[in-house]
């Protein structure tokens, strides 16, 4: 996990303040602070099993930047986020969400599949969804104080559209993300000797994610 933390504080003072990616920097790199710190032994039964996911997954969120930052192709479903990314119209807490949006309801399924062929398992052998699970408790804590790192902002706490982000906030949750994320990875599972069937679904999960973000990214009134 320190060499996540290092690569996102790197990417955060690569970025000026303003950028719509450096917004979900932000809040990815407090939210893994705070599940770091939060960890201690035993936390998993299946310590391997976590670790591996957390690069996996990290390393997805690495490749839409460096995709962002060149002539790669870019994930669809961060489009949104890397497309909006320099409006002066969205909040910062805006474009976290739109990047939580990306990251967990996409790679997240993604994450947990590369997982389980990696480690020779599957997602429902031994504890894998009780150690899944054990990460909300941890992430419960850290969003909430990340959360309100967005929300205290002075520009923010007098802007006439303040109960219309609190709104959009108040409706979005990593928690429920998760949940939604691990049925993905099943159903992912399921189809990961159907290559057809495998892009197809792909393909409509990108399409929602990214309808989705451009939701979270329209300019409030």
């Amino acid at each position: 996990m320190e060499g996540a933390l290092a690569r996102m504080e790197a990417i955060g003072a690569a970025l000026p303040a303003s950028d719509g990616v450096a917004s979900f920097n932000r809040m990815y790199l407090g939210v893994t602070r705070g599940v770091e710190a939060g960890l201690g032994a035993g936390t998993f039964a299946d310590p391997a099993w976590m670790t591996r996911l957390d690069v996996e997954f990290a390393n997805l969120y690495f490749a839409a930047v460096d995709a962002a930052g060149s002539d790669a192709p870019l994930p669809r479903a961060w489009e949104p986020l890397v497309a909006a990314r320099s409006h002066p119209g969205i909040e910062p807490i805006q474009f976290a969400l739109a990047g939580m949006n990306a990251h967990i309801d996409h790679d997240l399924p993604l994450a947990v599949v590369a997982t389980c062929r990696e480690l020779g398992t599957t997602p429902s052998e031994g504890t894998h969804h009780q150690d899944y699970q054990r990460v909300d408790a941890l992430l419960d804590a850290a969003e909430q104080s990340v959360r309100q790192s967005f929300e205290s902002g002075p520009g923010l706490a007098l802007d006439h559209h303040l109960r219309a982000v609190a709104d959009l906030v108040g409706n979005t949750t990593i928690n429920s993300a998760r949940a939604l994320a691990w049925d993905s990875a099943l159903a992912l599972w399921d189809l990961r000797d159907h290559r057809r069937g495998t892009d197809l679904y792909l393909d409509g999960l990108a399409d929602a994610v990214a309808a989705a973000s451009r939701l979270l990214l329209v300019a409030l009134p």
